[in-house]
Order: C-alpha cells, then structure tokens, then sequence
C-alpha cells in the first residue's frame, strides 16, 4: 500500500513517457506488485489455473528485454517487525497478535510463509526470469526498499512499484504503471520534480506518512491530505523530523500560527539540518525518544543488501539467455510448443543484440574511435536486410539474422538498424537500384491506357465478324451464279428446243434477245447478293413441284407444262440448297471461334 494518499498528493509531478524511454536503462522492479497487478486483472480461479499472471509478467519481460533494458527481479523478503500489526490486520488475524509484536523493540521480522499460494507465484517468476537470464535478488524485508537502495546508490535507473513509500526509503526515479503495444508509455515519477513543484523532500514524505498513515503507522485521525500537507510545508524540509522526534505528533492539532511564524520556523537550525538528519544514519540529537523515532529509522534505515554485498553484485552480473529451459517452462505453465516460444521471444532476443552492438558503436564514436563494420571486435548479428516494411505506420526491415539459433528472419525498426548497422541500408539500396535496372518486366499500364486492351479487344472482335461475313457473301454468290447457270441452261435448252426445227440462221432475233437477257439477270443477281445476318433466323423452306415421272423412273419430261399435259402428278418435298449444305459448316466452324475469343478475353475485361 504504502502512505495513504501519497499518490494522490504527487499527481502534478507524474509524467507519461513512451515505452522507448526505457531503452538501455537497467531498472530494479518490485516483483510483488507486478504479481498482484496482473492477478487483479482476473481473479477468477481460472486465471490462477492458466496462469495469466505469469504470462503477463512474460509479454512484460520479453518487451523490456527487446528495448535492451537490464532488470533485476526484487522479491519482498521477511516481514519487518514493524509491519507485523499492518500484516495481520490485512490477513484478518488481529486476535492472534501477540504481546511481543505490540511492542516493537521487543518485536522482530517473522519469515514469510514460503509454502503460501502468492509464495509459489513468486518462485515461478523466478524460475521463469531465470531462463530469460534475469537475475533475482530475495530482499532482507521489503522489496522496494532494496529497489531504492539500488536506486540512491546509481546502480539502476529506475524502479518498478506501485508501493507509494519508496520515495521514503530514498528512491529517485520510480515508474508506476507500464502500457504494452502501440503506443506503449510508463508513468514516471522523479523525486527532483516532487522536490521543485510540491517543495517536499524525503523527510517532508516521512513526516506526511506519520501524518496520514502507511505500513508502520496508523496516523492522525480525521486529518486530511491538504491539512496535513499545510502542515508539513509550515514546519519545511529540514525541521519536519526534529519536532516530530521534539514533540512527537502534538503539533499537527495546534492552531495555524501566522506567516511570519511559519517562515521563522522554516529557518529555525537550517545550517545544523545537516547533522539532524543523516540520509543513511540515525536520528541524532533527539531529546525525547517517543514511539514514532522507530518508524522515522525504519524509514532511513531500512534492512536491505548494501550496495557491495555479493548477493548485488551477483545480482548485477551477465546472465545468459535459456532458450532450451524457456521452452520447457512454457510448455510446463502455458502448454506452448516450442515454435511458439521461439517465435515470441527469438525477435525480441535478436533485437536486444542488435540494441547492444548500437550502443557499442556509439560508445566508440564518442570516444572517437570509428571503426568500419567488418573491423568491430564483435560480430554484427544483422546479416542482410530482405525487404522494406511498415509496420503500424514505423518504417521498418525484414533482416535475417546470424548466429541466432531457431530464427533466420524478423522484422525491426529502421531506426534501430540506422543506429547499429547503416551500412547494410545503403547495401540493400545498392542491390535494389540494381535489381530495378535489370528488371525487364512490361511497365504497368496506367490510368488513361487502360481502355487500349478493350479497344484491341473490340478491333479483333469486329474483324473476326467481319471475315464470318465476307465468307458468308463469298458462298451465297457462288450459290446464285450456281443457280442462274442452271437457270440460262434451263433456257437455252427449251429455246433450242422450240427453235430446233429451223436452222441457225433462220432463229428469230426474240430468241437471241432472250438469251441475253437471262445472262444479264444472273449477273446482276450475283451483284445483289443480300449479306445474311448470323443473328438473323433461317430463311423459310423452299417448296417446288416434282413430276411424278421422276419418283417412278419414267423418262424425263422436259418441264411442268408438258408432265401437266401428260397428266402425271407432281409431289411436293423440301429443297436443301446448297448455301444450308454448304454454308452451315464453315458458320458451325466460325460459331465456334467466336465462342473461342469471347472465353478467353473475359479475364481480361
């Protein structure tokens, strides 16, 4: 929990940074909170069962590992003797407090319950950073004191909580939330800005959780946050803990004295603050112990692993990434294959080491040193780039990689690859300029050409129509000139038989006249030949005589005229001319290739 109301009092000095804040940073995080952040999210049974904690702690880690940050786990360690009475409250065992804890120079911290359910969530984030290669530090008491400590000592940047009273124990820069995927940001609050906009200190907080209550005390009854802030900023930074430890918390029910009061008091022993409060240290020069000195020391004293212990500074070695270990614990807790853990954190992998050849670079161009990429003494784990990529709006490269086991290719940032590598940019721009001169495919057909394909379409069309007609022309005409020379010989028979009698020079001139006139009408019959339209329906049956003698085998009369006077009978049939016998193959034929075109250009329309 921490102090009550404490957040609420430092909301003007929080600040929305971009995930990418974080970038190469090491950050200390308080395991505990993160633990009871994502178990709040579902508190069913079934997400204890499925384990959507610890998969949420993993999407955590592998976005922090992909921005290169160095994290160390810190795990809440014995209860202070302090807190016990808080502990048991919260747990509903008031009645089972014991003389002892109530009175807290006789109390001490008791161990944590490690057989608890919460105790074994701890235990598999443990196992499962471990196979990340995060350290985990178990903490002598309270986790996020050992986080401040590590944060006052420089030795991380930053520090994971949502426990309010890490300010009291002396951290610096404390991130409280974080926001994963697009647009991912943490909430940051800088101890420099509580400084400068509230006018509040470490002791001017510590004076505050007295006032209004925390994990060691219970504070001032009906006291108000604004109350209790007027209070604290009239007393002022350096005098706050002397009259607590002077005269306890009596003054925060005394009447607000006047201006001039207060400003005197804010400069009472400025020059001695120094020495009344050490930041590390005691309280010093108090005359009159009261009950509250004991909260002031757990406070600046808290009990935690100094900065050279081994336990730190195994803490903060290299650990090394478990990609076989991974994958059995997501098999074990997420009932994931390989292939999916490989492709969830292989990317992210690959990009930290990427990150981590960056920063090499630009610590060696800082120095002055600018080495080419094949003259590094360590290898660039970026082989090529494939191709160009967007991804959510951020330019972006597909890469393969080298010496990376179960990934040949993700993407990454174009930033990134800016940063560690450009000259593999301005290769793959190389090979692509090259690549366009090459190319020998058709250019792309643009907006105002895109009717030429149908307009081809529509000449090859007309055409196609065009030979089925002039075919059709070409067979009616030889069908009529058929027609006309049986017609002239017809004639020219039955003249000749009229006229046979007279010899040649005695014919009449009718005769000759007549001649001629049926060759003038059979050529002009092939002049006018009428086209016939194929969409057009077939022209009606022709229905001529036939003389019986012609069914029976007699001998062949001339014409209908001479068979009528014979009396013989004429049978009516249907002609099949010549244009249907001959003609419809060649349209069957052309049908066909029409049919053909119009099939194969639909695609295309």
């Amino acid at each position: 929990m921490g102090v009550k109301h404490l957040w609420d009092i430092l909301d003007s000095c929080k600040k929305t940074l971009p995930l990418e804040h974080l970038r190469d940073k090491r950050v200390c995080i308080d395991l505990s909170c993160w633990i009871v952040q994502l178990q709040n999210v579902n508190k069913s049974h079934c997400s204890i069962k499925d384990k959507v904690y610890l998969r949420g702690l993993f999407h955590r880690l592998r976005a922090l590992l992909a921005l290169n940050c160095t994290i160390i786990l810190v795990a809440d360690g014995a209860i202070p003797a302090i807190k016990l009475s808080t502990y048991r409250r919260r747990l509903n065992l008031e009645n089972k407090v014991s003389q002892d804890e109530t009175d807290s120079d006789k109390a001490s911290s008791l161990q944590r319950n490690m057989g608890s359910g919460f105790s074994g969530m701890i235990k598999e984030a443990n196992i499962l950073g471990m196979a990340l290669g995060i350290p985990c530090i178990i903490s002598l008491e309270e986790a996020e004191a050992q986080c401040a400590l590590l944060n006052s000592e420089s030795l991380c940047d930053g520090c994971f909580t949502s426990d309010s009273d890490i300010f009291l124990f002396g951290a610096r820069t404390v991130y409280r939330d974080i926001c994963l995927g697009e647009g991912g940001y943490v909430v940051c609050y800088e101890m420099n800005d509580i400084e400068t906009k509230l006018g509040f200190g470490r002791n001017s907080l510590i004076t505050l959780a007295l006032l209004l209550g925390s994990d060691y005390t219970p504070g001032v009854h009906k006291l108000g946050q604004e109350a209790a802030c007027q209070i604290v900023k009239s007393i002022g930074e350096c005098n706050v803990l002397q009259r607590v430890a002077s005269e306890g918390l009596s003054f925060a029910n005394k009447p607000k004295g006047s201006k001039k009061q207060n400003h005197a008091l804010r400069h009472i022993n400025k020059e001695n603050c120094s020495h009344i409060i050490n930041k590390n240290g005691p309280v010093h020069q108090l005359q009159n112990k009261n009950p509250y000195l004991t909260v002031i020391e757990a406070y600046l004293r808290p009990k935690c692993h100094s900065a050279d212990s081994s336990v730190v500074q195994r803490a903060l070695g290299v650990l090394s990434f478990d990609r076989l270990k991974l994958q059995n614990i997501c098999a074990r807790y997420f009932d994931w294959p390989p292939e999916k853990t490989d492709e969830y954190i292989l990317p992210k992998i690959a990009e930290r080491k990427l990150r981590q050849f960056a920063k090499l670079r630009s610590t060696s161009s800082a120095l002055g040193v600018r080495l080419p990429l094949d003259k590094m003494p360590v290898r660039c784990p970026l082989l090529d780039i494939i191709k160009h990529r967007k991804v959510l709006g951020r330019d972006s490269f597909e890469v393969s990689w080298e010496h990376i086991d179960g990934l040949q290719t993700s993407v990454v940032p174009a930033d990134l690859i800016e940063c560690a590598c450009p000259e593999k940019i301005v290769e793959f721009e190389e090979k692509r300029a090259l690549a366009k001169k090459q190319n020998t495919r058709k250019p792309r057909v643009k907006r105002s050409e895109k009717g030429a394909p149908i307009r081809e379409i529509e000449k090859k069309l007309q055409d196609l129509l065009l030979d089925i007609e002039n075919e059709h022309i070409a067979t009616q005409k030889a069908v009529l000139y058929r027609q006309s020379v049986t017609d002239k010989t017809s004639d020219l028979t039955e003249v000749g038989h009229t006229n046979q009698g007279l010899p040649l020079g005695t014919k009449s001139k009718s005769d000759l006249e007549r001649v001629d006139a049926v060759y003038k009408s059979s050529a002009l019959a092939l002049q006018q030949a009428e086209v016939v339209d194929l969409l057009s329906p077939s022209p009606p049956m022709r229905v001529r005589n036939v003389p019986k003698c012609q069914e029976d085998n007699v001998p062949h009369i001339p014409n209908v005229e001479k068979c009528q006077e014979a009396k013989v009978p004429c049978a009516e049939f249907i002609d099949l001319s010549d244009t249907e016998n001959e003609a419809s193959p060649a349209h069957a034929i052309k049908a066909r290739e029409l049919r053909a075109f119009l099939n194969s250009i639909k695609g295309q329309l």
